[in-house]
C-alpha cells in the first residue's frame, strides 16, 4: 500500500508541475518519471534504465490536436514498479509499457466529455473577472479532479495488481518470456524509427548514417556520439546564422549609402 501511494504521488507530482509551471509534458516524460519512481521505490538504477528505454519507445509519439495514442507517464511508473517490486526481468516490464499506456489514455479519453460539460461553469467564472478565484480553482481542478481517474487506477494497479502480474509471469513458459524480451528490445527501435520519420530531411539525413558508423564500426557509446554530433550541430547552426545575417547587413549598408 505504501509503494502504491508513492507511485500515485509521482503521477500527481508531475501533473502538478505541468499545471503550475506550464512544462508542456517535460516532467511527465518516461526518463524523468522512471528515475523518480525508482528513487522512491529504492532502486534508482532500474528506474533510470527503464525510463531511458521507455523514453526511446515514446520519443517519436506526439499529440496531434490534443489526441494522444498513449500515456507514457503512467505506463512508465507502473512498468518500473512492476520490475522493482516483483524482481521481474526488466524486459518484461518494458514490454508492458505500451499496452498499459494505451489503456490509461483510453480511460482518460472516456472522461473528456465529463470535463467538457463543465465549460459553462468556467465561462461564467471567467466572465466574472475574478482572476484569482479562476486561477485557484483551475489549479485545484487540474491537480486533483482532472486526473482523479488516473490516480485511482494507478493506486489500485500497484496495490492489488502487481502480485497478480507476478503470478501470471511466473507461469509463462521460457519461450514466451524470451519473446517478450526480444519484443522489448525492438520497441525502442520502433520508437526511434517513428522519430526519424517525423524529423527526416535530406539536409540532416547524413547525420543518421554518421551516427550508425560511429556505433557499429567504431564501437562508440551513445554519450560520446551525442557529444560529437552535438558539437557539429552547434557549428552548423552558427554557420547558417552567419549566412543569414550577412545579406541583411549588406542590405542595411546599401540603405545607409542611399
Amino acid at each position: 500500500m505504501i509503494d502504491a501511494l508513492k507511485c500515485t504521488f509521482v503521477l500527481w507530482l508531475y501533473g502538478l508541475f505541468d499545471t503550475t509551471l506550464n512544462c508542456w509534458g517535460v516532467f511527465q516524460r518516461p526518463l524523468v518519471a522512471g528515475t523518480l519512481t525508482g528513487l522512491l521505490l529504492g532502486d534508482l538504477k532500474t528506474g533510470v534504465m527503464m525510463g531511458a528505454t521507455i523514453e526511446g519507445i515514446y520519443m517519436g509519439v506526439s499529440n496531434v490536436g490534443g489526441a494522444a495514442p498513449s500515456e507514457p507517464c503512467s505506463a512508465t511508473i507502473i512498468s518500473v514498479a512492476f520490475s522493482i517490486l516483483t524482481g521481474a526481468d526488466v524486459s518484461a516490464g518494458i514490454a508492458l509499457a505500451v499496452p498499459i499506456g494505451t489503456l490509461m489514455q483510453q480511460v482518460n479519453n472516456m472522461f473528456f466529455p465529463v470535463w467538457g460539460s463543465l465549460a459553462p461553469y468556467w465561462e461564467r467564472l471567467a466572465s466574472s473577472g475574478n482572476t484569482k478565484k479562476y486561477k485557484l480553482q483551475l489549479l485545484l481542478f487540474d491537480a486533483f479532479i482532472g486526473r482523479l481517474p488516473s490516480y485511482i487506477i494507478m493506486f489500485l494497479s500497484i496495490a492489488f495488481g502487481i502480485e497478480g502480474l507476478q503470478i501470471v509471469f511466473s507461469k509463462l513458459p521460457d519461450w514466451l518470456l524470451r519473446g517478450l524480451s526480444a519484443t522489448s528490445s525492438m520497441m525502442a527501435a520502433v520508437g526511434f524509427a517513428n522519430l526519424i520519420r517525423i524529423i527526416w530531411s535530406n539536409e540532416i539525413g547524413a547525420f543518421f548514417f554518421v551516427g550508425y558508423i560511429f556505433a557499429k564500426y567504431l564501437h562508440l557509446d551513445t554519450l560520446p556520439i551525442a557529444i560529437l554530433l552535438g558539437v557539429v550541430a552547434i557549428y552548423t547552426f552558427y554557420i547558417e546564422k552567419r549566412n543569414i545575417e550577412m545579406p541583411v547587413l549588406a542590405e542595411s549598408e546599401e540603405t545607409k549609402d542611399e
